[in-house]
Protein backbone atom coordinates (compact mmCIF):
# COMPACT_ATOMS: atom_id res chain seq x y z
CA UNK A 1 0.00 0.00 0.00
CA UNK A 2 1.18 3.18 -0.74
CA UNK A 3 1.97 6.35 1.68
CA UNK A 4 -1.16 8.35 0.13
CA UNK A 5 -3.61 4.92 0.67
CA UNK A 6 -2.41 4.18 4.19
CA UNK A 7 -2.72 8.60 5.38
CA UNK A 8 -6.12 8.38 3.34
CA UNK A 9 -7.59 5.42 5.49
CA UNK A 10 -7.17 7.01 8.99
CA UNK A 11 -8.40 9.85 10.89
CA UNK A 12 -7.79 13.75 10.16
CA UNK A 13 -5.90 14.57 13.05
CA UNK A 14 -3.56 11.50 12.20
CA UNK A 15 0.33 12.46 11.55
CA UNK A 16 2.54 10.73 9.96
CA UNK A 17 6.14 9.91 12.06
CA UNK A 18 9.15 8.64 11.14
CA UNK A 19 10.79 5.42 13.34
CA UNK A 20 14.22 6.47 13.36
CA UNK A 21 17.29 4.30 15.02
CA UNK A 22 16.50 4.91 18.23
CA UNK A 23 14.03 2.58 18.03
CA UNK A 24 16.63 -0.10 16.87
CA UNK A 25 15.19 -0.39 12.77
CA UNK A 26 16.02 0.65 9.84
CA UNK A 27 14.38 4.14 8.92
CA UNK A 28 10.80 4.15 7.90
CA UNK A 29 7.51 5.99 7.60
CA UNK A 30 4.83 4.73 9.72
CA UNK A 31 1.26 6.01 10.40
CA UNK A 32 0.25 7.15 13.63
CA UNK A 33 -1.21 10.11 15.58
CA UNK A 34 0.91 12.65 17.21
CA UNK A 35 2.07 12.21 20.73
CA UNK A 36 -0.36 12.96 23.40
CA UNK A 37 0.78 16.62 25.27
CA UNK A 38 1.70 16.52 28.84
CA UNK A 39 -1.35 16.65 31.01
CA UNK A 40 -2.24 19.80 33.15
CA UNK A 41 -1.65 19.43 36.43
CA UNK A 42 -5.12 18.48 38.34
CA UNK A 43 -7.17 20.91 39.04
CA UNK A 44 -9.80 21.27 42.16
CA UNK A 45 -7.45 20.95 44.34
CA UNK A 46 -6.95 18.07 47.20
CA UNK A 47 -10.18 16.48 45.69
CA UNK A 48 -9.27 16.74 41.94
CA UNK A 49 -5.76 15.72 43.01
CA UNK A 50 -7.44 12.53 45.10
CA UNK A 51 -9.63 11.61 42.28
CA UNK A 52 -7.13 12.03 39.57
CA UNK A 53 -4.41 9.94 41.65
CA UNK A 54 -7.42 7.11 41.62
CA UNK A 55 -6.84 7.16 37.87
CA UNK A 56 -10.41 6.97 36.22
CA UNK A 57 -9.13 6.61 32.87
CA UNK A 58 -7.60 3.32 34.01
CA UNK A 59 -10.88 2.02 35.29
CA UNK A 60 -12.09 0.77 31.50
CA UNK A 61 -9.47 -1.74 32.26
CA UNK A 62 -12.18 -3.50 34.66
CA UNK A 63 -14.48 -4.01 31.70
CA UNK A 64 -12.68 -7.34 31.84
CA UNK A 65 -14.72 -8.89 34.68
CA UNK A 66 -17.40 -8.98 32.30
CA UNK A 67 -15.67 -11.18 29.82
CA UNK A 68 -16.18 -14.46 31.51
CA UNK A 69 -20.16 -14.16 32.19
CA UNK A 70 -20.46 -12.82 28.23
CA UNK A 71 -18.58 -15.92 27.51
CA UNK A 72 -20.65 -18.14 29.17
CA UNK A 73 -23.70 -16.61 28.04
CA UNK A 74 -24.66 -15.55 31.42
CA UNK A 75 -24.61 -12.14 31.84
CA UNK A 76 -28.16 -11.59 30.83
CA UNK A 77 -28.51 -13.23 34.55
CA UNK A 78 -29.39 -10.88 37.17
CA UNK A 79 -27.21 -12.34 40.13
CA UNK A 80 -24.50 -12.96 37.28
CA UNK A 81 -24.58 -9.09 35.93
CA UNK A 82 -24.85 -7.79 39.85
CA UNK A 83 -21.73 -9.52 40.69
CA UNK A 84 -20.18 -8.21 37.51
CA UNK A 85 -20.96 -4.86 38.33
CA UNK A 86 -19.74 -5.30 42.21
CA UNK A 87 -16.25 -7.04 41.21
CA UNK A 88 -16.01 -3.39 38.69
CA UNK A 89 -16.60 -1.58 41.61
CA UNK A 90 -13.64 -3.38 44.14
CA UNK A 91 -11.14 -3.81 41.63
CA UNK A 92 -11.79 0.12 40.61
CA UNK A 93 -11.18 0.27 44.74
CA UNK A 94 -7.97 -2.04 44.57
CA UNK A 95 -6.71 -0.44 41.53
CA UNK A 96 -6.95 2.83 42.64
CA UNK A 97 -5.54 1.57 45.91
CA UNK A 98 -2.17 0.20 44.05
CA UNK A 99 -1.84 3.55 42.08
CA UNK A 100 -1.79 5.28 45.50
CA UNK A 101 0.91 3.62 46.62
CA UNK A 102 2.94 3.28 43.56
CA UNK A 103 2.62 7.16 43.32
CA UNK A 104 4.06 7.75 46.62
CA UNK A 105 6.72 5.30 46.22
CA UNK A 106 8.04 6.57 43.17
CA UNK A 107 7.20 10.50 43.75
CA UNK A 108 11.29 11.54 43.00
CA UNK A 109 11.30 9.40 39.85
CA UNK A 110 8.14 11.08 38.31
CA UNK A 111 9.43 14.43 39.05
CA UNK A 112 11.89 13.26 36.47
CA UNK A 113 9.55 12.43 33.92
CA UNK A 114 8.29 14.61 31.43
CA UNK A 115 4.54 14.05 31.70
CA UNK A 116 4.55 12.17 35.07
CA UNK A 117 6.01 15.09 36.85
CA UNK A 118 2.08 16.19 36.86
CA UNK A 119 0.93 13.59 38.81
CA UNK A 120 -0.97 15.02 42.16
CA UNK A 121 1.47 13.55 44.57
CA UNK A 122 4.91 14.35 42.37
CA UNK A 123 3.00 18.08 41.48
CA UNK A 124 2.62 18.56 45.39
CA UNK A 125 -1.46 18.34 44.88
CA UNK A 126 -1.56 15.25 47.23
CA UNK A 127 0.54 14.92 50.04
CA UNK A 128 2.53 11.49 49.84
CA UNK A 129 1.65 10.66 53.72
CA UNK A 130 -2.17 11.04 52.67
CA UNK A 131 -1.51 8.63 49.58
CA UNK A 132 0.39 6.26 52.17
CA UNK A 133 -2.70 6.58 53.96
CA UNK A 134 -5.79 5.88 52.03
CA UNK A 135 -3.61 3.21 49.34
CA UNK A 136 -3.65 0.52 52.03
CA UNK A 137 -7.28 1.50 53.27
CA UNK A 138 -8.68 1.10 49.84
CA UNK A 139 -6.40 -2.18 48.94
CA UNK A 140 -8.24 -3.51 52.88
CA UNK A 141 -11.37 -2.22 51.88
CA UNK A 142 -11.55 -4.17 48.19
CA UNK A 143 -10.95 -7.64 49.69
CA UNK A 144 -13.24 -7.12 52.83
CA UNK A 145 -16.04 -6.62 50.45
CA UNK A 146 -15.18 -8.92 47.93
CA UNK A 147 -15.55 -11.38 50.88
CA UNK A 148 -18.74 -9.66 52.53
CA UNK A 149 -21.03 -9.11 48.72
CA UNK A 150 -19.06 -12.14 46.54
CA UNK A 151 -17.52 -15.73 47.84
CA UNK A 152 -14.09 -16.42 49.61
CA UNK A 153 -12.60 -16.94 46.05
CA UNK A 154 -13.42 -13.80 44.96
CA UNK A 155 -11.43 -12.40 48.07
CA UNK A 156 -8.47 -14.08 46.77
CA UNK A 157 -8.39 -12.83 43.96
CA UNK A 158 -8.70 -9.66 44.60
CA UNK A 159 -6.22 -10.33 47.88
CA UNK A 160 -3.63 -11.56 45.68
CA UNK A 161 -3.94 -8.59 42.68
CA UNK A 162 -3.16 -6.32 45.67
CA UNK A 163 -0.17 -8.19 47.43
CA UNK A 164 1.33 -8.79 44.03
CA UNK A 165 1.11 -4.99 42.73
CA UNK A 166 2.29 -3.99 46.00
CA UNK A 167 5.20 -6.42 45.38
CA UNK A 168 5.61 -5.15 41.90
CA UNK A 169 5.59 -1.30 43.10
CA UNK A 170 8.96 -2.12 45.85
CA UNK A 171 10.93 -4.53 43.96
CA UNK A 172 9.59 -6.49 41.04
CA UNK A 173 9.58 -3.82 38.37
CA UNK A 174 13.11 -3.96 38.66
CA UNK A 175 13.20 -7.26 37.65
CA UNK A 176 13.80 -8.16 34.04
CA UNK A 177 10.78 -9.83 32.35
CA UNK A 178 9.32 -10.84 35.95
CA UNK A 179 7.78 -6.72 35.59
CA UNK A 180 6.05 -7.33 32.74
CA UNK A 181 4.67 -10.43 33.88
CA UNK A 182 3.77 -9.26 37.07
CA UNK A 183 1.76 -5.86 35.67
CA UNK A 184 0.26 -8.78 32.49
CA UNK A 185 -1.13 -10.37 35.49
CA UNK A 186 -3.17 -7.76 36.73
CA UNK A 187 -5.48 -8.29 33.40
CA UNK A 188 -5.84 -12.09 34.03
CA UNK A 189 -7.01 -11.53 38.11
CA UNK A 190 -9.71 -9.12 36.58
CA UNK A 191 -10.43 -11.95 33.77
CA UNK A 192 -10.59 -14.38 36.45
CA UNK A 193 -12.44 -12.01 38.93
CA UNK A 194 -15.72 -12.28 36.90
CA UNK A 195 -15.91 -15.76 36.41
CA UNK A 196 -15.08 -16.50 40.45
CA UNK A 197 -17.51 -13.73 41.74
CA UNK A 198 -20.41 -15.65 39.89
CA UNK A 199 -18.77 -18.91 40.18
CA UNK A 200 -19.07 -19.76 36.72
CA UNK A 201 -16.17 -22.32 35.55
CA UNK A 202 -13.09 -20.62 33.11
CA UNK A 203 -11.78 -21.77 29.58
CA UNK A 204 -8.32 -22.80 29.62
CA UNK A 205 -8.35 -20.38 26.04
CA UNK A 206 -9.95 -17.52 27.95
CA UNK A 207 -7.31 -17.33 30.30
CA UNK A 208 -4.69 -17.55 27.93
CA UNK A 209 -5.58 -15.06 25.30
CA UNK A 210 -6.52 -12.74 28.47
CA UNK A 211 -2.97 -13.53 29.54
CA UNK A 212 -1.09 -12.85 26.46
CA UNK A 213 -3.48 -10.04 25.07
CA UNK A 214 -2.31 -8.46 28.42
CA UNK A 215 1.11 -8.86 27.69
CA UNK A 216 0.98 -7.31 24.47
CA UNK A 217 -0.41 -4.78 26.15
CA UNK A 218 2.73 -4.29 28.50
CA UNK A 219 5.22 -4.66 26.04
CA UNK A 220 3.82 -2.08 23.81
CA UNK A 221 3.58 0.20 26.46
CA UNK A 222 7.53 -0.32 27.40
CA UNK A 223 8.47 -0.13 24.07
CA UNK A 224 6.86 2.88 23.68
CA UNK A 225 8.02 4.50 26.53
CA UNK A 226 11.49 3.61 24.98
CA UNK A 227 10.96 5.32 22.04
CA UNK A 228 9.48 8.43 23.54
CA UNK A 229 12.07 8.79 25.93
CA UNK A 230 15.63 7.00 24.52
CA UNK A 231 18.12 6.88 26.88
CA UNK A 232 16.50 8.87 29.69
CA UNK A 233 13.36 6.51 29.70
CA UNK A 234 15.50 4.40 32.26
CA UNK A 235 16.14 7.17 34.60
CA UNK A 236 12.25 7.19 34.94
CA UNK A 237 11.96 2.83 34.90
CA UNK A 238 14.57 1.54 36.20
CA UNK A 239 14.06 -1.68 34.72
CA UNK A 240 14.09 -0.45 31.35
CA UNK A 241 18.53 0.00 31.33
CA UNK A 242 18.33 -3.66 30.94
CA UNK A 243 16.22 -4.22 28.03
CA UNK A 244 16.43 -3.38 24.05
CA UNK A 245 14.02 -2.09 21.88
CA UNK A 246 14.78 -5.27 19.64
CA UNK A 247 14.02 -7.18 22.91
CA UNK A 248 10.35 -5.60 23.55
CA UNK A 249 9.65 -5.31 20.04
CA UNK A 250 10.25 -9.09 20.04
CA UNK A 251 8.06 -9.62 22.76
CA UNK A 252 4.76 -7.93 21.81
CA UNK A 253 4.75 -9.48 18.34
CA UNK A 254 5.52 -12.91 20.21
CA UNK A 255 2.60 -11.53 22.70
CA UNK A 256 -0.24 -10.93 19.75
CA UNK A 257 0.96 -14.02 17.84
CA UNK A 258 0.14 -16.30 20.50
CA UNK A 259 -3.04 -13.84 21.67
CA UNK A 260 -4.39 -14.28 18.18
CA UNK A 261 -3.97 -18.27 18.29
CA UNK A 262 -5.56 -19.01 21.67
CA UNK A 263 -8.49 -16.75 20.48
CA UNK A 264 -8.96 -19.04 17.42
CA UNK A 265 -8.89 -22.11 19.59
CA UNK A 266 -11.16 -20.93 22.02
CA UNK A 267 -13.73 -19.26 18.99
CA UNK A 268 -13.51 -22.96 17.68
CA UNK A 269 -14.17 -24.56 20.47
CA UNK A 270 -17.16 -22.71 21.38
CA UNK A 271 -20.43 -24.67 20.41
CA UNK A 272 -22.85 -22.26 18.27
CA UNK A 273 -25.91 -23.93 18.75
CA UNK A 274 -28.52 -23.26 16.34
CA UNK A 275 -26.55 -20.47 15.00
CA UNK A 276 -27.02 -19.68 11.31
CA UNK A 277 -23.45 -18.02 10.84
CA UNK A 278 -20.61 -18.83 12.73
CA UNK A 279 -20.41 -16.06 14.77
CA UNK A 280 -17.44 -16.62 17.53
CA UNK A 281 -15.33 -17.69 14.26
CA UNK A 282 -16.28 -14.38 12.43
CA UNK A 283 -15.82 -12.48 15.72
CA UNK A 284 -11.82 -13.40 14.48
CA UNK A 285 -11.88 -10.40 11.96
CA UNK A 286 -12.26 -7.89 13.62
CA UNK A 287 -10.63 -8.83 16.80
CA UNK A 288 -7.56 -9.61 14.73
CA UNK A 289 -7.86 -5.83 12.46
CA UNK A 290 -8.36 -4.01 16.26
CA UNK A 291 -4.82 -5.32 17.50
CA UNK A 292 -3.35 -4.82 14.16
CA UNK A 293 -4.38 -1.24 14.47
CA UNK A 294 -3.03 -0.79 17.73
CA UNK A 295 0.05 -1.99 16.61
CA UNK A 296 0.48 0.68 14.81
CA UNK A 297 0.90 2.84 17.44
CA UNK A 298 3.03 0.36 19.53
CA UNK A 299 5.38 0.20 16.20
CA UNK A 300 5.56 4.32 16.39
CA UNK A 301 5.91 4.63 19.80
CA UNK A 302 2.97 6.54 20.68
CA UNK A 303 1.20 3.75 22.37
CA UNK A 304 2.48 4.97 26.16
CA UNK A 305 -0.72 5.41 27.59
CA UNK A 306 -2.79 2.33 26.47
CA UNK A 307 -6.01 3.96 27.89
CA UNK A 308 -5.76 6.95 25.62
CA UNK A 309 -5.15 5.10 22.41
CA UNK A 310 -8.17 2.61 23.13
CA UNK A 311 -10.63 5.17 24.19
CA UNK A 312 -9.70 7.94 21.22
CA UNK A 313 -9.12 6.35 18.01
CA UNK A 314 -12.68 6.07 16.53
CA UNK A 315 -11.46 3.21 13.87
CA UNK A 316 -10.61 1.05 17.27
CA UNK A 317 -13.50 1.60 19.08
CA UNK A 318 -15.45 0.85 15.88
CA UNK A 319 -13.63 -2.28 15.22
CA UNK A 320 -14.33 -3.23 19.09
CA UNK A 321 -17.90 -2.52 19.16
CA UNK A 322 -17.89 -4.71 15.94
CA UNK A 323 -16.21 -7.48 17.67
CA UNK A 324 -18.51 -7.20 21.16
CA UNK A 325 -21.35 -7.61 18.13
CA UNK A 326 -20.83 -10.96 16.58
CA UNK A 327 -19.32 -12.58 20.17
CA UNK A 328 -22.52 -12.40 21.57
CA UNK A 329 -24.66 -12.92 18.66
CA UNK A 330 -22.40 -16.07 19.01
CA UNK A 331 -23.29 -16.00 22.57
CA UNK A 332 -26.92 -16.32 22.06
CA UNK A 333 -27.24 -18.79 19.55
CA UNK A 334 -28.75 -15.72 16.73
Amino acid sequence: MSTSEVESSLEPDETLVSAGPAAGAATATVTAPAPVEAPAPPRGGLAGGLLKLARPKQWVKNVLVFAAPLAAGRLDEGYVLGHSAIMFVLFCLAASAIYYINDAFDVEADREHPTKRNRPIASGVVPVKLAWTLGPILGVAAVVLGVLLCNPGTALVLGLYVVLNVAYCFSFKHVVVLDLAMVASGFLFRAMAGGTASELPLSRWFLLTAGFGSLFMVAGKRYSEMVLMGEEAAKTRASLANYSITYLRFVWQMAVSVTLLTYSLWAFQIPEGDSTLAWHQLSLVPFGFAFLRYAVYVDAGTAGSPEDVLLKDKVLVGLGFAWLLTFVLGVFHV
